[in-house]
């Protein structure tokens, strides 16, 4: 099960900043053995119960640069700013996650928990969550985790007029199976702790009282720092139906003892103002609703969720209805040459979907295509070296064009640079405008080799990027990645947005700004009477990343088990911005749309979308290099930027 253990201390322990850090990165050492897969803190300083949670291993987890400036800023707070020494009363507690239900990547299921006026984290396992939410029919669930029914149960008898210890008594006489907690509640000037089962204990030293899960935690943990916690020698179990009251002023605890208390007890008069707020600091997590159905959040342009939670983009979900492949073949025979002749033209980026595209093209369907790539500055080497194997072993001709990429490269420097000074995410694919021109290229090479079919391998519905259009203010339809099938109005809507933002923000009016224009000509405006595979068969994912690993050798990024958006600098960067400002990547419609089509269940999408949207900073680093941007400086200025909610 889980660990969880903390203290309470003042300054009489003689404690100061770098001993409470040091007491609880060794606590968190110590308790990793119990869960691996979470970690979070509360630390009450002041007036204030601040929150800090990642889906991190322990050793992670406090290497965190964020934990690290939580926890000094924090526990800061009741220090003296001179001499570091503790001042005022302190207070924190600890959790290490073993995930028994509720996936670690959605951020409100990690603990601590805040339900209502309480904040606190439970090892256990609560049986009959289930049954007593049919019988408790007010309590809302915000969590899946089973802690959530102790602590409302809890909260809601205190209201009712029992006494703290009442209420902990009969909210564990209603669950079924184990529970230790620990928790602090606005009002009460106390740590709470308690267990149904006995696994808790409590060591109380000069000026500090500390607890832990497990009794051979508490007694290593209290032998490896011994010189600075005083007279902390005696361990104390907490006795099943049982617990503790550390009171946050003098640091001690005093026993309660559970009562069978059936009848209402007077309100106890005694009241506290040590915890008046209570706030999460977690960096980067993921919004609080999400669809119940798929993961997109509320953050999603256009989004809304019915009374079951349910977003519109699952109700109004109709699976795409493709030509099929009779109507492949139909098109393919137009063209099809019986010589060996060149008779079609595929874009080829080096990415999964267009190597395995001219794959099928060739192999299955019998083509003889020409394949052309274009670099706008951005393919990486990654993308290079699988071009080329997929051309050699299909012997197939490969053209090649290339931009001036310093001149591209600048236009990006350019924009991006605009872009930082009044960032909308409406405005973020302005900085790949050079890459749209590779629609220009397909027309300029069939007009010079005759060959009229041009095939690209986008247009998959599972890998629509609509919601950039929708923070432009466009709602996303059934047209699926091509763009000339956005209706005269969205297209019109689309420009005016551009149109308002170059006002508003004139930086963008620079040496890019032509290629922009005719980016979104080549974009919105030009015919588009290009073929797209993948609206004729269904698109595979396991079926093209094994043909192309086994056959070809494809090779994937070192820094993901993802094989979409691999080696991609620019698509690195953009999704850090998402995810940073909205919570959210492409990657989480990728796997929302995998849900809708039933490929994969939710919690997979979730632990799958976590690990695509772990960034690549070596990636990062090289694609500020390439455009003349310095990193840090982009970071720190994202970071800036108000998140959505």
């Amino acid at each position: 099960m889980c660990g969880i253990f903390g203290f309470v201390t003042n300054s009489e322990s003689g404690l100061d900043l770098t001993s409470c850090r040091r007491i609880l990165i060794d606590l968190f050492h110590r308790s990793e053995p119990r869960g691996r897969d979470a970690c979070g803190l509360v630390v009450v300083s002041g007036k204030t119960a601040h929150v800090y949670k990642k889906p991190l291993p322990p050793d992670k987890f406090l290497s965190d640069s964020g934990f690290k400036d939580f926890l000094a800023q924090k526990v800061g707070l009741s220090c003296d700013g001179s001499t570091g020494k503790i001042n005022a009363p302190l207070a924190a507690i600890g959790h290490c996650r073993l995930v028994l239900s509720g996936t670690e990547f959605v951020h409100e299921n990690n603990q601590p928990i805040i339900v209502g006026p309480i904040v606190g984290i439970h090892n256990g396992l609560v049986t009959n969550e289930n049954e007593l939410r049919k019988t408790f029919t007010q309590f809302n669930k915000t969590y899946d985790i089973d802690s959530e029914i102790i602590f409302q149960l809890i909260d809601d008898y205190r209201k009712n007029g029992y006494s703290l210890t009442n209420s902990i008594s009969k909210s564990f006489d209603n669950i079924e199976g184990t529970a230790s907690i620990a928790f602090f509640r606005q009002g009460e000037g106390y740590l709470h702790l308690a267990t149904n089962y006995g696994s808790l204990f409590v060591s109380q030293g000069e000026g500090i009282t500390v607890f832990a899960s497990e009794k051979a935690i508490l007694q290593k943990f209290l032998k490896a720092n011994k010189n600075i916690i005083k007279n902390c020698n005696l361990i104390d179990r907490v006795n099943p139906d049982s617990g503790r009251l550390i009171s946050l002023d003098t640091a001690k605890s005093k026993k309660i003892e559970f009562i069978d208390g059936k009848e209402k007890e007077e309100r106890e008069n005694e009241t506290f103002e040590k915890i008046i707020d209570l706030t999460d600091c977690s960096e980067n997590k993921i919004p609080l609703k999400r669809c119940i159905s798929c993961i997109l959040p509320a953050t999603y342009p256009f989004i809304d969720f019915d009374n079951n939670g349910i977003c519109n983009y699952c109700r109004e979900y109709v699976a795409p209805e493709l030509f099929g492949e009779s109507a492949l073949e139909a098109e393919l025979e137009k063209h099809r040459s019986h010589d060996g002749s060149p008779d079609c033209l595929v874009g080829l980026s080096g990415g999964r979907d267009s190597s395995y595209g001219l794959h099928l093209l060739k192999k299955k369907y019998h083509m003889h295509p020409v394949a052309f790539s274009y670099d706008w500055g951005m393919v990486t080497d990654i993308s290079r070296r699988n071009q080329a194997r997929i051309c050699s072993q299909l012997k197939i001709e490969h053209i090649f064009r290339a931009a001036n990429i310093p001149v591209k490269r600048r236009n990006m420097r350019n924009n991006i640079e605009a872009w930082l000074r009044r960032p909308h995410l409406g405005m973020v694919p302005l900085f790949m405008a050079g890459d749209k021109f590779f629609f220009s290229v397909a027309r300029q090479l069939r007009s010079e080799t005759g060959i009229p079919l041009v095939i690209h391998c986008g247009g998959n519905d599972l890998e629509r990027t609509d919601f950039k259009a929708g923070f432009a203010g466009v709602r996303e339809g059934n047209h699926g990645n091509r763009f000339y099938a956005f209706p005269l109005y969205h297209k019109l809507k689309i420009g005016l947005f551009y149109l308002s933002q170059y006002l508003l923000n004139p930086s963008y009016i620079n040496e890019s700004f032509f290629e922009s224009v005719m980016s979104f000509f080549t974009t919105f405006v030009a015919r588009d009477d290009f073929m797209y595979l993948y609206q004729y068969i269904p698109w595979n994912e396991e079926e093209l990343v094994n043909t192309l690993l086994n056959k070809y050798a494809w090779e994937k990024a070192q820094y993901t088990e993802n094989t979409w958006r691999i080696g991609d600098g620019y698509t690195t960067f953009i999704n850090y911005i998402f995810y940073n400002v909205a919570g959210f990547s492409e990657f989480d419609t990728f796997r929302s749309q995998q849900i809708r089509a039933g490929l994969i269940d939710r919690d997979t999408a979730l632990k799958l979308a976590h690990k695509d949207n772990q960034y690549d900073m070596a990636t990062l680093k090289e694609f500020m290099g390439q455009v003349g941007l310095n990193l840090e400086e982009v970071l720190t200025r994202i970071g800036e930027i108000p998140k959505l909610s």
